[in-house]
């Protein structure tokens, strides 16, 4: 089989990011968490303070500080994942709470962090053999990936998906809150002047509001093996 790009794009907590790490071990690809990279970029402005009491950037600051923001990924053997590093520093858990969620979607809005960001992913992809997820990497960061997926589900599915997930790893969690997010995180990411979130005129849409895993599993696989033959 030849090795291709595989660009993952859909709504916030469709379990994009889950399928896209499956499907890279299943088929034995590099998989980067193209939503982790902001999610960093947000976590490292809420701990330098760049947030007013209203939720405004310092972009300025923000600017300045840019190159000082390194994101790595490591293999963690025990979960078969990939791990998110923020300057050295282990932070897939502190990326993934509500104050981040709340944070994440005006940094993706800024065209000198997306800029900063694609540029490192479009490096991370030159050698193909790569599943990336994202709201723009079908149509932005790998536009000629042989194969590209987006992903929806409806937002009620969605929240709940988050909720349990945080209720999982015992951290707090109110439902209507999260649906309020996803909800909001849909307009912004549909909406912004970069990169806005929209489906590839050459993607396969993938509704999963009512697969099972197992099913999800056998779509992609399927979808894989026709394009990688």
């Amino acid at each position: 089989m030849k090795k291709i790009t595989i660009a993952i794009d859909g709504f916030s907590s469709c379990g994009k990011s889950t399928m896209a790490k499956d499907l890279a071990k299943e088929i034995g690809y590099i998989y980067v968490d193209t939503g982790a990279m902001y999610r960093s970029v947000t976590l490292f402005a809420l701990r330098n303070n760049l947030f007013d009491a209203d939720g405004n950037i310092n972009i300025e600051e923000l600017e300045k500080l840019m190159p000082e923001i390194k994101i790595s990924f490591k293999f963690n053997p025990s979960t078969g994942r990939p791990d998110t590093y923020l300057n050295g520093e282990l932070v897939e858990k502190e990326i993934r709470t509500l104050e981040v969620s709340n944070h994440v979607s005006p940094i993706a809005t800024i065209p000198f962090v997306r800029k900063a960001l694609v540029a490192q992913q479009q490096q991370m992809g030159k050698e193909k053999g790569i599943v990336m997820d994202g709201r723009d990497i079908g149509t932005t960061v790998f536009p000629d990936a042989e194969l590209k997926i987006y992903v929806t589900a409806s937002p009620e599915v969605r929240a709940q998906r988050r909720y349990d997930e945080l209720q999982a790893k015992g951290m707090p969690a109110n439902y209507e809150d999260i649906l309020k997010n996803v909800q909001e995180r849909d307009y912004i990411d549909t909406h912004r002047e970069v990169s806005p979130l929209k489906k590839a005129e050459d993607a396969l849409e993938l509704d999963n509001s009512h697969m099972t895993i197992t099913e999800q599993k056998q779509w992609l696989i399927e979808a894989f093996k026709k394009v990688a033959k």
